[in-house]
């Protein structure tokens, strides 16, 4: 049993973090009145979480999502129009940058599985966690704040505040713990729906007015821009803004540049001692650009896949607008599926990957090998 004097003294330190906003010895840079948050525990300094203008819950998650099947998501959704693939169990759904670049977190639950799709606008990172954590499902809201520029979100149970580019809680009773990543994916909405007839599109029925279609950060992600509310080191080693495909894979961290993936299309690689292929394509508008998104500059997407399949490793390459494998001349498209040849029908495994900005991404893997033919 604990002594009262302890007692006092936890109770005297919880006292303190909510009136003064002291943790510890550590000033903390926010107000905290409006927080349940255990402020005594966390893992980074305080004073590189700043806040990105919204109150919490000021940009509002999507809790109950409404979706839409195909044929009616066809009737707001343009061709090149990117949105957020993921897909569980053979079922398969589309969650548009439209609609996440207003709200961040979409709390959803797929074939069983609760799972949080998330979109950080001012990193460009689109990245979906397995909601299940020791036992129990935890939903999650926005802080309002950001570190290094990335979207700071939190846990309704516990109010801890997670880091979305690594997954894992930085202040709070969950500190330290780490959410499993899913695969997913960024494709253009007529790759979904020609892929994905029968799956079902996040619609528009939000419980919230927003100007869906439109850009609120028109110019964000020009390549001489530099990151808004960015406060980090900085990595030269390409602009601040370049997209990336990054990989994270045996300890190793790899990132591939979208200006370099737009010349080759496609590269076998091996990462962490495990055979990949990233591969390329245009046809996808940024989220970020123009006013209007469907109308904005193509700025293509990328997949990241196992070239093993059934215990052989495969050869990747493009030829003309084709991707084929060198072992048996089946042709493969973006999401990994050979749809001609002998191997048709087949599916390579998706990796878990990310395409973010370049600092966004360096920041927290200062190790990242960056790839170069």
């Amino acid at each position: 049993m604990k002594s009262p004097v302890l007692i006092v003294a936890a109770v005297a330190m919880i006292t303190l973090v909510s009136a003064t906003g002291w943790a510890w010895g550590q000033r903390i840079p926010f107000d905290t009145s409006e927080w349940k948050t255990d402020f005594t525990k966390y893992s980074v300094p305080f004073n590189e979480i700043m806040s990105g203008g919204p109150p919490k819950d000021g940009i509002p998650a999507i809790d109950t999502p409404q979706f839409d099947a195909v044929p009616d998501a066809d009737k707001w959704l343009k061709p090149r129009e990117p949105v957020i693939l993921f897909e569980r169990a053979g079922e398969a759904r589309a969650y548009p940058l439209q609609i996440l670049i207003w709200h961040e977190i979409a709390n959803d639950t797929v074939a069983g599985q609760p799972v949080a799709v998330t979109f950080c606008p001012l990193c460009n990172t689109s990245i979906v966690f397995d909601r299940r954590l020791e036992g129990r499902v935890l939903d999650f809201g926005t802080t309002g704040k950001l570190r290094f520029s990335d979207l700071v979100m939190y846990d309704r149970q516990t109010e801890s505040w997670w880091q979305q580019v690594t997954g894992e809680a930085i202040v709070g009773e969950m500190t330290s713990k780490r959410l499993v990543f899913l695969p997913s994916q960024i494709i253009s909405w007529e790759m979904f729906k020609l892929t994905y007839p029968g799956g079902k599109v996040l619609n528009r029925e939000t419980g919230h007015r927003r100007s869906y279609g439109s850009n609120p950060y028109v110019g964000y992600d020009d390549i001489n821009s530099s990151p808004f509310l960015y406060r980090g080191p900085k990595d030269g080693r390409l602009p601040p803004m370049e997209r990336v495909v990054t990989v994270s894979l045996g300890g190793e961290d790899v990132a591939y540049p979208f200006s370099v993936m737009e010349k080759v299309r496609l590269v076998n690689d091996t990462v962490g001692g495990r055979p990949i292929v990233v591969v390329f394509t245009k046809g996808v508008t940024s989220a970020l650009d123009g006013g209007s998104i469907p109308d904005s500059r193509d700025v293509g997407t990328a997949g990241v896949f196992e070239r093993t399949l059934e215990g052989k490793v495969l050869t990747l390459k493009a030829s003309g607008v084709r991707i084929i494998d060198a072992q048996t001349g089946s042709t493969w498209n973006i999401l990994g599926a050979a749809t001609a040849g002998p191997l048709a029908g087949k599916r390579l495994t998706p990796l878990v990957n990310g395409n973010h900005f370049w600092f966004s991404w360096v920041v927290f893997k200062p190790k990242t090998r960056i790839y170069k033919p």
